[in-house]
């Protein structure tokens, strides 16, 4: 076999691996999407018990397509504090069961039937491009994925697939019979899916192999070690996700880490010392004679099933440890001197608006439709802050709440910076309606703090004007104010639980409001005419009550903004 015949067959396998790995990221990203809302429902329902995280985990694993989808979300939400790491442990153990049916579906691929999975590229770019709903599309994309997915895997079957005998089969079998010791497969396991970052690739090229008869690195157990390897090379990607984030995220990511360095140290050894494993264990499972329309696939579904059995195993035997893992993680990675153990940090006005949650979408957006509904709060409360300070003629407030303006504003450039990358990675109708929705609520939210403002204006001149204010203006705008709370409470209920049912009281309080406020100036008004009021006290007084039924206004605005957000949404919350 001459040089240049190398040369294609390994351009070939590349090619293979390439189309591979390009429908495996759009098959992720379009049943993401299919996934619409489910992901952080899951995430919603994870709680203190193990096994409802292994089962989330894997099926949030399921969904995405990919461990390392789901272990780079959790790494994001730890870093963003809304998962604990005794909750991340468990997903992440679960992450690994639900990447093995990826290696199932490569085994039967080896069949004939691949014939069949073909021509779904071309069904699927079809029903892309008649479909007229956006879910339709959607469909057709994840049905043109796993088309491009078994036409990366026939072109990798095809370039090692040569008629035995030949020169080509016999360089081949020569080059990859070679025995190899078992460390040195699995470092090659490890360092494969290093440079691929996907598990799920390094196990079709190992099944496509085993499917052509093709010995691999002296037989018997040597496939497994780097289905090891494999294993623990995908622990990459968020390793490199985890860098520059707080040391929790950084834990999980080791936690991640330990999990499969862990398993693969048992699993090497029980295969170091049982070296017939493969033939006595996985044969007896799997004959290596079963056969599917004529083409044998015993020993691909042995493969399949070491996978399974690595993943399974190793989360049974080291869940009842997650606290073990938690404790070896923050003793490997320390909080800095003086810096008190980090907990579940709660990020206050868009702290962390991590980037590894926009690959769900969804998710991002929950929890940032969460984060922004604190943010309201703190805007509700600056104004509560300075009207107080306006009853009590209180001047020193101003410089405190004009910080708390700076930091809202600067939290609105996060946010609305995070709002644009969301509505880049082309989410469905309803979370780009919410996206849209979060605009005009940020922006009303940025009112209600510089209304605020405006009222330590006003109690400036109340004091350095040293202007009188009637017992009765001053009870009347305080029942006012309390009624601006109690709309913001509601409006807040509204917002955060889309609760449209909620709107009417809404609009009765802003009803009440305006009229308290007409009826203030009315008053105000009738004193001027009998000269029981001073004349300089107008500016002020007109301009505070106009700007409180202002803020109401934007209050209202905020909890009617559920009629135009995406429905069916739930706020990403974990306890």
């Amino acid at each position: 076999m001459s040089a240049w015949d190398v040369v294609k067959i390994i351009m070939q396998i590349l090619g293979g691996m390439g189309a591979f790995l390009v429908g495996m990221k759009i098959l992720s990203e379009n049943m993401t999407r299919l996934a619409h809302g489910k992901l952080q429902r899951m995430l919603n329902k994870t709680s203190k018990s193990r096994l409802a995280g292994v089962g989330i985990g894997a099926g949030m694993t399921i969904l995405g397509q990919s461990s390392a989808f789901t272990t780079v979300m959790v790494v994001g939400l730890v870093n963003a504090g809304i998962m604990t790491l005794f909750q991340a442990t468990a997903i992440i153990m679960g992450a690994n069961i639900g990447t093995t049916l990826n290696a199932w579906v490569i085994a039967v691929a080896g069949s004939d039937i691949t014939a069949l999975f073909l021509c779904l590229s071309a069904v699927g770019v079809f029903t892309t491009m008649f479909a007229r709903s956006e879910r339709g599309k959607t469909v057709g994309n994840v049905i043109a994925s796993f088309g491009l997915i078994f036409v990366g895997l026939k072109f990798m079957s095809s370039a090692l697939t040569f008629e035995e005998g030949t020169e080509a089969f016999v360089a081949v079998s020569e080059l990859l019979g070679t025995p190899l010791h078992p460390l040195l497969l699995l470092l090659i396991g490890i360092a494969i899916t290093a440079l691929v970052q996907s598990s799920t690739a390094v196990n079709a090229i190992i099944i496509t192999m085993a499917s052509l008869g093709l010995v691999i690195g002296g037989g018997g157990n040597a496939p497994l070690y780097i289905i090891i390897g494999s294993n623990i090379g995908t622990c990459v990607t968020a390793l490199i996700s985890s860098l520059g984030a707080s040391p929790n995220a950084k834990r999980a990511a080791v936690i991640h880490f330990l999990f499969n360095f862990f398993g693969a140290i048992i699993f090497t050894v029980i295969l170091l010392c049982w070296k017939g494993f493969a033939d006595t264990v996985l044969a007896g499972i799997f004959p290596s004679d079963i056969t599917v329309s004529g083409r044998s696939i015993g020993i691909t579904l042995q493969i399949a099933t070491f996978h399974t059995l690595f993943n399974v195993i190793n989360t049974l035997l080291f869940l009842p440890f997650v606290k073990g893992f938690v404790w070896i993680a923050d003793f490997l990675v320390r909080d800095k001197k003086g810096q008190e153990p980090e907990k579940v940090p709660a990020p206050v006005l868009f702290g962390e608006l991590d980037d590894r949650l926009l690959r769900s979408p969804s998710v991002a957006l929950g929890y940032l439709y969460q984060e922004t509904g604190k943010v309201f709060t703190f805007a509700m409360n600056t104004l509560t802050q300075s009207f107080t300070a306006f009853l009590e003629k209180d001047v020193s407030a101003a410089d405190e709440i004009h910080i708390e303006n700076e930091e809202l504003a600067e939290a609105n450039k996060r946010a609305v910076s995070y709002l644009v990358k969301l509505a880049g990675q082309s989410p469905v109708m309803e979370d780009e309606k919410t996206i849209s929705t979060l605009h005009y609520v940020l922006n009303d939210i940025m009112r209600v703090g510089e209304l605020a403002d405006n009222v330590t204006k006003y109690t400036r001149h109340y004091v350095d004007d040293d202007l009188i204010f009637s017992d009765e203006f001053l009870s009347m705008t305080e029942g006012m104010f309390e009624k601006i709370k109690k709309l913001y409470v509601v409006s807040l209920a509204t917002f955060l639980y889309r609760d449209r049912s909620r709107l009417a009281d809404v609009d009765a309080l802003e009803d009440e409001i305006d009229r308290d406020r007409k009826d203030l100036v009315d008053r105000h008004i009738k004193r001027l005419n009998e000269g029981r009021c001073q004349p300089q006290n107008s500016s002020v007084f007109i301009n505070l009550v106009a700007n409180l039924e202002r803020a109401a206004d934007h209050i209202t605005y905020i909890a009617h903004s559920v009629e135009s957000a995406g429905t069916g949404r739930e706020s990403v919350h974990l306890g």
